[in-house]
């Protein structure tokens, strides 16, 4: 944690996010009750509180996950009801980008048609965007005025 605080990164991706609540899914196989199903939706959201309250404000972190389709809507994929019915884990962020891809090309969608939880201020982005975390990245910054992150040496 403290490399994070004051380190030279300002972006960080967590890929695929869904699997730390996967890994801890089937680490506690053996338990019973639902309890561990609780303490799991509160430790990925306090992992989510921790970005948001304890890293500087220059510094963004992607939470790449998979997606389920439930009732015809797009949403990001979890391991239970509770983050699903309870939280909705989506409204955890104020930007939220739906990869799609026609086999070929990959767009992130930045607005929701009712179908899907995408989602981010207006006019920050156009509907559809080159799939490219830098040049997201470089956008926000922008938009919210923050320093470009900067290269590290190779």
């Amino acid at each position: 944690m403290s490399g994070l605080l004051g380190g030279k990164c300002k972006s960080f991706a967590i890929d695929d996010s869904q699997y730390l609540m996967c890994f801890e899914m089937f680490s506690k196989s053996a338990e019973v009750g639902y309890q561990k199903f609780t303490d799991m939706a509160l430790h990925f959201y306090n992992l989510v509180q921790l970005v948001i309250k304890k890293l500087p404000d220059d510094v963004i972190v992607y939470f790449l996950h998979h997606v389920d389709v439930v009732d015809g809507r797009i949403k990001a994929k979890t391991i239970g009801k509770m983050l699903d019915e309870k939280l909705t884990l989506e409204g955890l962020f104020s930007i939220v980008l739906l990869c799609q891809t026609d086999g070929r090309n990959h767009q992130f969608i930045t607005q929701s048609d009712g179908t899907t939880t995408a989602k981010s201020p207006m006019e920050m982005f156009e509907p559809v965007i080159e799939n490219d975390l830098k040049a997201v990245d470089g956008i926000i910054r922008e938009y919210y005025g923050l320093e470009k992150a900067v290269k590290e040496k190779e």
